[in-house]
């Protein structure tokens, strides 16, 4: 059976159970800073065991993507040593909220087991608490004379942490035969493969509180998960989750393109078809690689799979075509695989590039090390592991390297440098902040705020509720607080678009609005501040916007829509948001791209969305639901939340083609004209294959004009020439500003070179020389025309700026075998408590000391 045919299944059977059909949440957790990535399936459902929050359905079943590669549940050690280890993995997970327990999920857990896929009973086991006499008589009432055995550890007790939902669970255990190593559950040799568990039912039942009391829930719950790959695995009859069809074709293309044998590079090909998939639906979800955070563990992902390819002689880009496959294989489940292809395979291409060209580096500073290193003697851990984190080399690497030059490893050391980035890696949480209870409270009362800011600028409501320092309150009358209304114009911050501004007033006061945003994905919050008056629970108020302002924000808006068709009309399909902030001001886009835009490519991007705005076409708006709107071609950002309905905005030109069709709830111009104008400010790279391009429109564009003719004017004025005359005046007084510096530096360098003092010491020619407010380049050309006139001997300069003294030390050709001028400049450096370092030619460093600068020289001299 298919792992596709698997999943439909148990969706299917659990919708025929009444249970909702809930989409995977992203890889990237919603409103929970403390986790890293998503990790199993109850995390998008966190909130409703905890009561914060409520759904329209009791029951829900889904498959949920999950990545453990890093915070608590971090798998990727692991990867390529186990037959079940993954850092991305699908569980299939049934969910109840209050409604059915215990007897229900066990019967449902054995039924799609035992009826549906048809696995014969003798072969499986199940695990309950120790205490749970409960789930151990319900067990045998559904399953009859199966194995139960009781387990009195943590592995059988699941808690949401230190307080919170807790209970005991049960996990089912399928038996791959005598043929395979491993002990049942609870012996010395359960972590063997003979025994692999395949579904986890959790029964939430307690509340653990403070001082680790645990007290009965009013609601008890059911979370449960099932590893698709290890269901999978025994479906098709392997007892390894790397044969199954979903590793197939990814395992096949490693073969062709490393030639090497399946067999004997096992541990790498596992590395490497897991990984794929983990990078994959990160960059799908919109994680790209960096050196922080979830972007710093991507590359990991990245390198590790980089290196195993490398072990199995694969010295080229290939991962980037594994991607492919990957998306081929997927993409019917997760439709958002297909969007981001492009993406994804371009952003796998530029890592291995890098890569690859860092890896080289790597090798050649190993080999410049091995050269220093006496036969027999050790490296450094602290070189070993700078080689490793920095420039992608195992150990075992470079192990089998230094091996021929008869050169170990400090293997402590190495080992001592990982576990301390390790610590440094750790994951203390993204730094967004939760959502206060308070929201999820008025959420429950509340339901939904009403939003008519499409159509209306102002509109009467009735207040719904007034918090102030997270507390709900009856009336204010002074301070900064948050006002919720039933009905608001105001739009909210989200997808980029800055939240409105604006008044509330009533016949009792006026409350200025500074900011709205958006909490549980439905409460709009008016903060702000009583400027007259008072305000109360449940009386009728005034809300209005600030329509220029909101004018402004949505034209910046329309363009940015604009801008995204552009960028992929004159960059490329693969062309994707990453990101954009917007305001009346400005607008901020980022993108994914590998290269700077050029300045041509950026007239022509102006040049089209400018076209378009003057062709003033309409910019229609509908509502659909979001597969409808995906199947039909609208773009969505990745890794965004969206509802099961969605609003769509599309722009076509005068001909009806379409220019523009995106998933967006923002606000927009009625037709592009009222754009204005376009105008690119910058472009700049702000990370690994992502580019920032920040714009301004309308108004803007015409002040921008305006400040540059009026410097332009300036300009003319003070070099009194015309504007067409301009570049060549400024050209004139750049060559004549250059020819003085040089006619200044010839004339300091003569001045400089009758200095000289000329001593001996051993028949070596020795030429010192003290100078002021020199620059290190002009030390160095100082250096060079002292060279030229004197064919041997040793040359020592010395520079003040303030108290601040730079030297350094040459030597001719003739007297780099005998001396060296990295230790002749160390003997100067010690006197001024300085630094520095050269080679056998050539050393500069710097100290401080005016005073000392003689000494310094002398110090030089005496070493010779």
């Amino acid at each position: 059976m298919l792992s596709s045919d698997i999943r439909a299944r148990f969706l299917k059977f659990f919708e025929n159970n009444g249970h909702k059909i809930v989409d995977s949440s992203s890889v990237v957790p919603q409103n929970d800073p403390s986790l890293l990535f998503t990790n199993a399936g109850m995390v998008q459902f966190k909130n409703v065991f905890t009561g914060l929050e409520s759904r329209e359905y009791k029951r829900a079943t889904t498959s949920q993507k999950c990545i453990r590669a890093g915070g608590k549940h971090n798998d990727l050690d692991q990867v390529g040593f186990t037959a079940r280890h993954h850092t991305f993995f699908e569980m299939l997970g049934n969910f109840s909220f209050g409604d059915y327990f215990k007897e229900e999920a066990i019967y449902f857990a054995w039924t799609f087991l035992t009826k549906e896929l048809g696995l014969p009973k003798e072969k499986m086991l199940t695990t309950v608490y120790h205490t749970d006499e409960e789930a151990k008589v319900i067990w045998k009432k559904v399953a009859g004379d199966i194995r139960v055995i009781p387990i009195p550890t943590s592995d059988n007790f699941w808690s949401m942490g230190d307080v919170g939902p807790c209970g005991p669970c049960s996990e089912i255990f399928y038996d791959h035969g005598d043929g395979v190593f491993g002990g049942i559950p609870g012996s010395a040799d359960q972590n063997g493969d003979r025994y692999m568990e395949i579904w986890n039912i959790v029964f939430m039942q307690f509340e653990q509180i403070k001082g680790g009391e645990k007290i009965p829930l009013k609601k008890k719950s059911i979370d449960t998960g099932m590893g698709l790959e290890r269901i999978a695995g025994i479906m098709q009859g392997v007892n390894d989750n790397y044969l199954i069809d979903l590793f197939r074709n990814i395992i096949e293309e490693v073969k062709a393109i490393s030639g090497t044998d399946f067999e004997n590079s096992y541990p790498s090909y596992k590395v490497i078809a897991d990984h794929i998939r983990s990078v994959s639906f990160l960059i799908a979800d919109g994680v790209l690689p960096s050196n922080e955070g979830r972007g710093y563990v991507l590359r990991r992902i990245l390198r590790r799979a980089m290196r195993h390819g490398n072990l199995i002689n694969i010295r080229e880009s290939f991962l980037f075509r594994l991607s492919n496959l990957l998306v081929d294989a997927m993409k019917d489940a997760y439709p958002e695989l297909e969007k981001a292809r492009a993406v994804i395979s371009s952003t796998v291409n530029m890592e291995e590039e890098k890569f690859l060209s860092t890896l080289d580096r790597g090798l050649k500073i190993l080999q410049n090390d091995v050269k220093e290193i006496p036969s027999g003697s050790v490296l450094s851990g602290d070189k070993a592991f700078k080689l490793y984190d920095t420039y992608g080399f195992p150990l075992d690497l470079t192990q089998d390297i230094l091996k021929v030059e008869n050169i170990s490893v400090d293997t402590d050391g190495f080992e001592k440098a990982l576990q301390e980035q390790k610590n440094r890696a750790k994951w203390v949480g993204s730094g967004e902040t939760k959502e206060a209870p308070i929201w999820h409270k008025l959420k429950e009362r509340i339901k939904l705020v009403e939003f008519v800011g499409y159509e209306k600028e102002k509109c009467v409501s009735e207040i719904a509720a007034i918090v102030q320092n997270e507390n709900s309150i009856e009336s204010i009358s002074s301070g900064k607080a948050a006002i919720i209304t039933r009905i608001t114009p105001f739009y909210a911050e989200c997808g980029g678009q800055c939240g409105d501004i604006g008044f509330i007033k009533s016949n009792c006061g006026i409350f200025r609005v500074d900011d709205t945003k958006k909490f549980c994905d439905t409460i709009v919050v008016h903060e702000g501040e009583v400027l007259s008056g008072h305000f109360d629970n449940c009386s009728e108020v005034e809300l209005e916007i600030d329509s220029n302002r909101r004018r402004k924000i949505k034209a910046n808006h329309t363009a940015a829509h604009l801008l995204q068709a552009a960028l992929r009309l004159v960059l490329g399909e693969h062309v994707a948001q990453r990101g954009s902030s917007l305001n009346e001001e400005r607008l901020r886009f980022d993108f994914s791209h590998t290269t700077a835009v050029s300045d041509n490519e950026i007239v022509k991007i102006e040049n089209l969305v400018n076209g378009w705005i003057l062709q003033n076409t309409s910019v229609a708006y509908n509502t659909m639901s979001k597969n409808d709107a995906i199947a039909a071609g609208a773009t969505a950002l990745f890794g965004e939340k969206y509802g099961d309905s969605v609003r769509t905005v599309s722009v076509t030109d005068e001909s009806g083609n379409v220019i523009s069709f995106e998933l967006c709830g923002g606000t927009h111009v009625v037709a592009t004209g009222c754009v204005g104008l376009f105008k690119i400010l910058s472009e700049t790279s702000i990370g690994s294959g992502v580019r920032r391009i920040e714009v301004i429109t309308g108004e803007k564009v015409l002040e921008y004009a305006r400040r540059n003719e009026n410097i332009i004017y300036l300009a003319t004025e003070k070099l009194k020439c015309t504007d067409s005359e301009l570049l060549n005046k400024i050209d004139d007084i750049i060559l004549e500003i250059k020819q003085k510096n040089q006619e200044i530096s010839f004339n300091k360098q003569k001045n400089a070179l009758d200095k000289i003092k000329e001593s001996s010491r051993g028949g070596i020619k020795i030429y010192s020389l003290e100078v002021s407010d020199y620059g290190i380049d002009d030390m160095r050309s100082l250096n060079e025309a002292i060279k030229s006139k004197l064919p041997s001997g040793v040359i020592i300069i010395a520079n003040c700026n303030e108290n601040k003294v730079s030297m350094l030390v040459s030597l001719s050709s003739d007297l780099q075998k005998k001396y060296n001028a990295g230790q002749l400049l160390r003997a100067g450096l010690v006197l001024l408590n300085g630094k520095g370092g050269g080679n056998a030619a050539f050393a500069q460093g710097g100290g401080v000391g005016k005073e000392k600068i003689a000494a310094a020289i002398d110090a030089v001299i005496d070493s010779i």
